[in-house]
């Protein structure tokens, strides 16, 4: 008798310990929206954003999160992977044939798509730049919902409307590909222009507007709602349609000191870089009359923003919803006279990173300077979701951070391996109010240090200064030691420092 109420005992708590698990699942059956611009500078939320403010006065804003990779595919793979980019096997976009196999994430790496759709109802419209060697956005298996640029301009030319930008917006330049030749190839340009059809056919409205109807549409007797809205905006080209082309003008805004300005201790190998190519075509006076239309992108969808976050009040899915509001990397827009991302400088590797969780949740905090990396997002989500997963990320939960304690890492790294084609390395480290940049072209490496803090806009390069030798050598060891470990296809020689300065000093 003892025997079978033990079993029953035991029968029992194996049944519960399961519907815990399954419980555990959804935890508190939270909505997740995970809304990302693209190219969004971190210093541009304020005036043109009061959607985004609408959150941050509910939510926890973390003022040091940095990009993995301040380029779109590579910065995508490590967000939903948790993995740096060495790791997970996307270093670059990858738009040139020789060098193609370098953007996709290894088949068979665990991410937020495939573990969520488990237990969420799972849905990615916008931008596609989470490229899988599985291809699970046209996998037929998938759980996934995928409404994508494809899905758009279909939609345009039933409409016999043209997108945004063109030729016009695109100019050619030299692109280093494999690390050995450079091609001739067409990218995008400070170029401003009006986009005549109008906010009904631009690309963020459509995403935005799919956003709403599958918000509306969902059914509550299903799996809790997973979104990922994936917006284009401010990305270039920069064409913008009526009313947000003529919304900003040059008068209304401060124009940061570094637009337009190269400084003496900046890495002249920018010029080989997309960024110096094209950056240094502008003054300070052009770019100025450019970023009123970038302005007029961000505040377009800030409105967005505003959109969905009211689809979710009316479905009476806000309050219940963890909602996160970030970009993928940043934007230079004339900084350091540096156009588009592709650098390791505070305004194209830092983001905006805003999150807002369940009314019933109380974070300890509003606010935090703790150092952290989109790498870290998908490891948090796993840790106040209790997903289920053996996945072992390279980032950490910063849950710690919002319950107020520590979590007891000072230090992130960054590193960047090309646009279109494998090649203009870098590499980098953000450790307490420091950074060092190595920014590398064939045989030459040189070398930045900057306090981020007393220096925000970079202006004064430490790494000349002889009382910072032994910080920048500990932080070269730092940055081999992580390139060592995540098997990094490129290898820094010895005495760096010692060539750097030999060359260099001036």
């Amino acid at each position: 008798m003892k025997k079978t109420i033990i079993l029953y005992i035991i029968l029992a708590l194996g049944l519960q310990a399961k519907v815990e698990a399954q419980t555990q699942a959804n935890e508190k059956d939270v909505p997740v929206i995970i809304i990302m611009a693209d190219q969004l500078r971190y210093d541009v939320i304020g005036k043109y954003t009061p959607n985004i403010n609408l959150l941050k006065e509910e939510g926890v804003t973390f003022n040091r999160m940095y990009s993995a990779c301040p380029l779109c595919a590579p910065s995508r793979a490590s967000f939903f992977t948790g993995k740096y980019p060495n790791n997970n096997g996307s270093l670059i976009n990858g738009w040139k044939k020789e060098d193609a196999h370098y953007q996709k994430v290894k088949s068979g790496t665990p991410n937020l798509y495939q573990t969520m759709s488990k237990y969420w109802d799972s849905w990615h419209i916008g931008k596609q730049h989470f490229f899988t060697q599985d291809n699970i956005d046209t996998d037929p298996n998938s759980k996934t919902h995928w409404i994508i640029p494809g899905d758009y301009k279909k939609w345009l030319k039933k409409q016999n409307v043209q997108a945004a930008g063109g030729e016009e917006f695109r100019a050619l330049l030299p692109e280093f590909v494999s690390n050995e030749f450079t091609i001739a190839t067409h990218y995008s340009i400070p170029k401003t222009g009006l986009y005549k059809p109008g906010t009904k056919f631009y690309f963020d409205q459509y995403l935005a507007d799919n956003v709403v109807k599958t918000i509306r549409n969902y059914s509550k007797d299903s799996k809790p709602l997973l979104v990922n809205a994936m917006f284009l905006a401010p990305h270039p080209p920069l064409d913008v349609p009526e009313p947000y082309y003529s919304r900003v003008k040059e008068g209304d805004f401060i124009l940061p000191e570094n637009v337009g300005v190269w400084y003496s201790g900046q890495s002249p190998l920018q010029m080989y870089n997309l960024t110096g190519f094209f950056g240094t075509r502008y003054s300070r006076k052009q770019w100025a009359a450019v970023w009123p239309k970038y302005l007029g992108l961000v505040s377009l969808f800030d409105d967005e923003v505003g959109r969905i976050i009211k689809a979710l009040k009316e479905k009476g899915l806000y309050d219940k919803a963890l909602i996160i509001v970030t970009s993928d990397h940043g934007e230079m827009l004339g900084s350091h006279e540096l156009w588009q991302k592709m650098c390791m400088y505070e305004e194209s590797a830092k983001v905006p990173f805003v999150i807002k969780f369940p009314a019933d949740f109380k974070p300890a905090i509003h606010e935090t300077d703790q150092l952290i990396s989109l790498v870290d997002v998908w490891p948090t989500l796993i840790d106040y979701l209790k997903i289920p997963t053996d996945d072992k990320t390279d980032g950490i939960s910063f849950m710690p951070v919002i319950k107020g304690k520590q979590i007891g890492r000072n230090h992130i790294f960054i590193q960047y391996d090309g646009n279109g084609a494998y090649g203009n390395n870098q590499r980098c480290i953000v450790k307490g109010d420091f950074k060092l940049i190595m920014d590398t072209f064939e045989n030459e490496i040189f070398l930045e240090l900057y306090n981020v803090k007393t220096d925000s806009e970079e202006k004064v390069n430490l790494a000349f200064k002889d009382e910072y030798k032994q910080q920048v050598i500990k932080m070269i060891g730092q940055i081999k030691d992580y390139m060592k470990n995540t098997k990094d296809l490129i290898h820094f020689p010895d005495n760096i420092y010692e060539n750097f300065i030999t060359k260099y000093h001036h």
